[in-house]
């Protein structure tokens, strides 16, 4: 298997590279793609696998459009050709409807893991009790964890959460605690808020109290790793065991390559200029188009050209032609049209890709604060359309 594999007792190929034990699985280096909507789709894990070993998970699926075959949720919940290890992460607010959800997808779709998503901010999700909100409910939050366990067999189950709705309303250390009883086999922490999304700065010191917390199963840190250094650093800070990677591969999935030399003690690569990230584009708009068709797959690659070209000056109006081309051969001219001979710009290398938005008050279900300890699951939570 490429960057993941059952346990079989074999060491790692460099026994001075760090592992990640999830389970019967070992991935070789502890760095996790995080699930992003509209992003992790094959098409993408593919580029970024090329560059680098890890674990490579898919979109959030919702559990009943699951287990009612939504076409659209079935897609995503598919795989390419090279995914040895499949990965998928899933959201539900009722314990049975997780527990068919799973059974599903290791059944049928015969995925290696499953990830429970109790970290999704977005207020569509939120507002039915789900994602981020859904700590809150222990019990509830124990229920569904318990379901999830119980139908993956030996597939691992793990756990994403959040710090916890609020500065008022954290839940990260009990929820940590309740997971680990329940038998999942790591734990996640986004090291904000809720209410934060994607604004301020990570808290890696929570990352840090959650590893005291939680000392049987690996806890694996996310938020703020914008360069390979960054994964390095929260590690060493924390404790935690790995890193989960979002907005900092956006436009460069050749971060998997520098986490890769980072953990192996290795030089980090300097970053590719323009000459090389245009074919790195091209790759990516070719893979969705396998994937999506032409139409459907250049349109999905418009968001993905303003973050590989993040501070580079090629100016607004190439940015906008691109965010509207509609075929490959326009994207490929107006790439062709560009300078390959600028370098990648040093002040890019922190700059924020993808969400950005934040504080914001977080809508929950009426009292749902107040409900703390009601196990009953909220109504219409597991309607949700796929992908957060």
């Amino acid at each position: 298997m490429s960057g993941a594999g059952p346990t079989d007792g074999v060491p790692a190929a460099d026994p001075g590279v760090p592992v990640l034990k999830l389970g019967n699985l070992v991935v070789d280096l502890p760095v996790v793609l995080a699930p992003m909507a509209g992003v992790t789709n094959s098409a993408f894990r593919t580029l970024c696998r090329s560059y680098g070993a890890g674990l490579y998970v898919s979109e959030m699926v919702t559990a009943r459009a699951l287990v009612e075959g939504n076409a659209k949720t079935m897609g995503m919940a598919s795989f390419g050709d090279d995914e040895t290890v499949r990965s998928v992460q899933l959201s539900s607010v009722d314990p049975v409807v997780m527990g068919r959800a799973v059974r599903r997808l290791v059944d049928e779709i015969g995925v290696d893991h499953i990830d429970l998503n109790f970290g999704c901010p977005a207020g569509k999700v939120t507002r039915q009790g789900a994602g981020a909100a859904l700590p809150v409910h222990r019990t509830l939050f124990r229920d569904i964890v318990r379901a999830a366990v119980a139908n993956a067999g030996t597939v691992p189950v793990t756990v994403k959460m959040r710090i916890g709705v609020d500065a008022g309303h954290t839940t990260y250390l009990e929820s940590g605690r309740i997971a680990e009883d329940e038998g999942v086999a790591a734990v996640t922490l986004h090291a904000r808020t809720a209410e934060q999304l994607y604004s301020g700065t990570a808290d890696w010191d929570a990352i840090g109290r959650l590893k005291r917390a939680v000392t049987t199963i690996p806890v694996l840190g996310n938020g703020d790793l914008w360069e390979a250094a960054d994964a390095l650093a929260m590690m060493g800070a924390t404790g935690c065991d790995g890193v989960v990677v979002g907005r900092g591969c956006l436009g460069r999935p050749w971060l998997f390559r520098d986490l890769a030399a980072a953990f192996r003690g290795e030089p980090v690569p300097a970053p590719p200029g323009l000459g090389e990230i245009c074919p790195m584009m091209l790759a990516h708009l070719d893979l969705l188009c396998g994937l999506f068709g032409e139409e459907l797959g250049t349109r999905q690659f418009r968001k993905h050209t303003g973050w590989y070209l993040t501070g580079f000056p090629v100016g607004s109006a190439v940015r906008r032609d691109l965010a509207l081309a509609s075929t490959v051969a326009e994207v490929a001219a107006l790439l062709d049209g560009l300078d390959h001979e600028l370098p990648f710009p040093p002040g890019a290398m922190r700059m924020a890709r993808g969400h950005t938005n934040g504080p914001r008050p977080v809508h929950l279900p009426d009292r749902w604060l107040e409900t703390a300890d009601d196990p009953t699951p909220p109504a219409g939570g597991d309607l949700l359309v796929s992908g957060g």
